[in-house]
């Protein structure tokens, strides 16, 4: 008997197992290979808009994607550092190779943590409770708690042109025994496309043809430690190139031989990164559209070709590669294809991420209708964190939309659901300039310690920085500036106007050209780096963050307000019909919740509070 059994060992499946294992539950790992451990079938790539900050968020409660990411990468970027800082996130370029690697290193270091190649056939349901699962070979294993992480294996098919082949990313096995008894079971299945472009022989390529992407000229890091130092000048670039007419001509004559228009796909694609020949039917008047070249890893010379992901068949794809400018004699190493697989409807999932028609049974990632890596990930590290915590009966880890990225995805998942493969966007969030990359430990790390994830260590030294961060600023803000000649020669040295009145320095880095560090040249004194960009942004947007603040609090007041789940929304008079059947299907533990349901209006919400008022449950 095991305290937590974890199903399948992509991002999910390893966030979730070590979560239990530091929790000191007795964890095993079920994977039908263990060589492909946390492997990336798809973009070598960790980060980007929005994800760069869940990876800081997934390291700041503990777990350890942003580590591994740090460790190998090949080239780190901040995007949108010129833009505000609601905006801005880490990119990394990851050699796909020895990230699997370093996650299966630290699996198998995690003390409590076993892993077992194996594929698991069914669950074993006892009088709607999980107790274990049965693998294809009949073995029986019991367990407390079981979390599905089962990725885009769910009875998954490869399809390239017309034919269509059962089997999961990279010529693996695909999971087929569990679809069935889900659906058995009474969850929604659904069928979820996505899919993977060529990869090129590196050498193969004419890159003086195309624009160079080097990394940043600085040290970046997804963890707060930032223990791992690297070498700049040994980045590795990527590389920017474009479709051509040619390149929409073969798209046009080729399309009825598109696995995705010749009606052999059944799943519905991600609306953010559709395939190539998606992207040209839709936006058929763009003359050209981007195409990066990124390398996949230093130990091969595949080089992945961003934003061509194709499903069709090897001669078109031949085609279209070489009518790219750099590729016209490039050899294609393997080529792209569509996958298609089972996903299950979330909304049938409460905020832990444990099932409502199964006791005990956790499922994560793109299981859940997510699309990428870190989707995954954080879902797994909360799956598994949760189980652990249900077993100690204590209050379970629920995230607000306020307090993380994570708590966006999993909030739209469980109460909105999704039809497509979701993708986390800045977008999604009302509370982006509180949600951003510098500020991801100052949100969590204090319920990273709590919940037994967040090392003593890692926690002293974060509440050391937060110690720092308040003596610059209470220094910056006793810095008293006089308007005269002396110190003038300094403002203007900073690129900005003369002073005309007295001010502090805190005030005067509310303009946009003065800078945190410009505070060294006054005081005479080093800090470290992201402690200035943290108060610098603070002073900056002060005025901003304040108000975001207090319309969080507000959406906080909200979720505050429980709904009982024994609630009967037939019994409640006046609701609209369309209000009555989604509140009935989602089962909102909140007012907050229930508010953000897709058909529930205010008026809906008024009643509620009413009914709730007179029936004295609030």
């Amino acid at each position: 008997m095991v305290d937590v059994l974890i199903i399948g060992g992509g991002h999910a499946g390893a966030e979730a197992a070590l979560a239990a294992a530091k929790k000191g539950k007795k964890t095993l790992l079920v994977t039908g290979n263990t060589k492909m451990i946390v492997s990336m079938p798809c973009n070598p790539s960790i980060g980007g808009p929005a994800k760069g900050i869940v990876v800081r968020e997934i390291d700041a409660l503990g777990g350890e994607m942003a580590k591994n990411a740090d460790k190998t990468q090949i080239q780190m970027r901040l995007l949108n550092h010129s833009k505000g800082p609601a905006v801005r996130a880490l990119r990394a370029q990851n050699d796909k190779h020895a990230y699997s690697r370093a996650m299966r290193d630290t699996l198998l270091s995690q003390a409590n943590l076993t892993l077992k190649e194996a594929y698991v056939d069914k669950l074993i349901i006892n009088d709607g409770t999980v107790g274990g699962v049965i693998t294809e070979d009949g073995e029986t294993i019991d367990a407390k708690k079981v979390v599905v992480t089962t990725g885009t294996y769910l009875n998954s098919h490869v399809l390239v042109g017309e034919s269509k082949t059962s089997m999961g990313p990279d010529n693996q096995k695909p999971s087929t025994g569990l679809s069935p008894q889900l659906k058995e079971l009474g969850f929604h299945l659904m069928r979820l496309k996505t899919g993977t472009p060529p990869r090129v022989q590196r050498d193969t390529i004419d890159f003086s043809k195309t624009e160079r992407h080097p990394g940043d000229q600085e040290n970046r890091f997804f963890s707060h430690d930032g223990n791992v130092s690297y070498d700049i000048s040994k980045q590795h670039d990527c590389f920017l190139t474009y479709s051509t007419a040619k390149t929409h001509a073969i798209i046009d004559e080729n399309l009825h031989r598109s696995a995705m228009y010749s009606g052999n796909v059944e799943g519905v694609g991600p609306r953010y990164c559709p395939s190539f020949e998606d992207k040209v039917v839709r936006f058929h008047d763009k003359p050209r559209h981007q195409i990066f070249l990124e390398p996949e890893s230093v130990e091969s010379d595949d080089i992945y070709v961003q934003g061509f992901s194709t499903s069709m068949p090897h001669d078109v794809q031949e085609l279209m590669i070489k009518s790219l400018p750099g590729l016209e004699s490039a050899v294609i190493n393997r080529y792209g294809y569509a996958i298609e697989y089972d996903a299950i409807d979330a909304r049938q999932l409460w905020p832990t991420l444990e099932s409502k028609l199964v006791k005990n049974l956790y499922m994560a990632g793109q299981i859940n209708g997510t699309s990428g890596y870190e989707e995954a990930a954080c879902q797994g590290l909360i799956a598994g964190v949760n189980a652990a915590l249900s077993l100690d009966g204590d209050e379970p880890l629920v995230l607000k939309r306020h307090e993380a990225y994570i708590g966006v995805l999993i909030d739209d998942l469980v109460t909105k659901g999704t039809l497509e493969p979701y993708r986390l966007l800045t977008s999604r969030a009302e509370h982006r300039l509180l949600l951003r990359n510098d500020n991801a430990d100052e949100r969590l790390m204090d319920i990273g310690h709590r919940i037994g994830l967040l090392p003593d260590a890692t926690y002293e030294n974060f509440k050391h920085k937060q110690r720092e961060t308040r003596t610059l600023t209470k220094k910056m803000k006793e810095t008293i500036l006089y308007p005269n000649d002396d110190t003038n020669r300094i403002v203007t040295g900073f690129g900005t106007s003369p002073i005309k009145n007295k001010t502090t320095f805190y005030d005067l880095m509310k303009r946009p050209d003065v800078q945190a560090k410009h505070f060294a040249s006054i005081v005479d004194e080093d800090y470290d780096e992201a402690t200035l960009e943290r108060v610098e942004v603070q002073a900056k947007y002060e005025g901003y963050i304040r108000k975001a603040t207090q319309q969080a609090k507000k959406m906080a007041d909200m979720d505050s307000m429980k709904i009982p789940q024994h609630i009967d929304y037939d019994a409640i008079a006046n609701l609209a019909h369309e209000a009555r059947e989604k509140l009935k299907r989602v089962m909102p533990l909140t007012i907050g919740q229930a508010s953000r349901i897709s058909g529930v209006n205010p008026s809906d919400v008024s009643i509620i509070l009413m009914w709730l008022k007179q029936n004295k449950t609030t």
